[in-house]
């Protein structure tokens, strides 16, 4: 088996970090069928749509009105995320979002099971309680129970999100990201070597994926 890194920098409070994410997985599908001697790793790395969202949060669609310039305008920008995710298989109910969350604490919880070994479960739980259930995914006690429902410990979990430990090597990742160019999400690095933006339709991703999988010298992040 040969390996393909993917490292996904994304919030998860970015519906098209969601949609990013399904178009991924079916584009690995198709190549699971074409190369089934490849094995892809999976990395979640950290952005902050907002890094200065308020610890608590904040009103979730006076936010975004403000930013989009107006109900008007957000509903129509809704209105395309909804349509583009049913392809993609979610079903996006935007009007059960109370708070737009600070996800530092989502973050180090995904840094956590990442580091015992994965967090794709985890990131689907959390987009899904963002998007389709609207739960506050900035609360301690909501991620604690995510990540339960995910196979970790409850009560541990409540506890690492008590404190800080990990959140200062998330919000260097974050910075790394910056460095590196990345100021919108999705983002998807191909071993290391190619860089995909935006939540691409599997056919396109599939390519991405493809050519990744060439031989070449390593290189700087780039759009493949």
């Amino acid at each position: 088996m040969s390996e393909l890194r993917i490292d996904i920098v994304s919030d998860v409070v970015c519906p098209w970090c969601y949609i990013g994410k399904r178009r991924l997985e079916a584009a690995l599908g198709e190549l699971a069928r074409e190369r089934p001697d490849v094995r892809p790793r999976i990395r979640w790395l950290p952005f902050f749509l907002d890094p200065a969202t308020p610890e608590a949060g904040e009103p979730y669609r006076p936010y975004l009105e403000r930013k989009f310039g107006g109900a008007g305008k957000l509903a129509e920008i809704w209105q395309r995320i909804a349509e583009a995710g049913q392809t993609a298989g979610i079903a996006f109910a935007f009007a059960r979002i109370e708070r737009r969350a600070n996800t530092l604490k989502a973050h180090r919880l995904i840094h956590r099971s990442q580091a015992q070994g994965g967090a794709d479960a985890l990131v689907e739980r959390l987009f899904a309680a963002q998007f389709v259930e609207g739960l506050d995914v900035g609360d301690a006690a909501v991620l604690a129970r995510l990540a339960a429902e995910c196979g970790e410990d409850e009560a541990q979990a409540l506890a690492y999100l008590a404190g800080d430990e990990d959140a200062a090597e998330v919000r260097g990742a974050f910075e790394q990201a910056r460095k590196m160019g990345i100021d919108s999400v999705p983002f998807f690095i191909l071993d290391g070597r190619f860089g995909v933006g935006g939540a691409q339709p599997p056919d396109l991703m599939l390519s991405a994926l493809r050519r990744s999988l060439l031989p070449g010298d390593p290189a700087t992040a780039k759009n493949a």
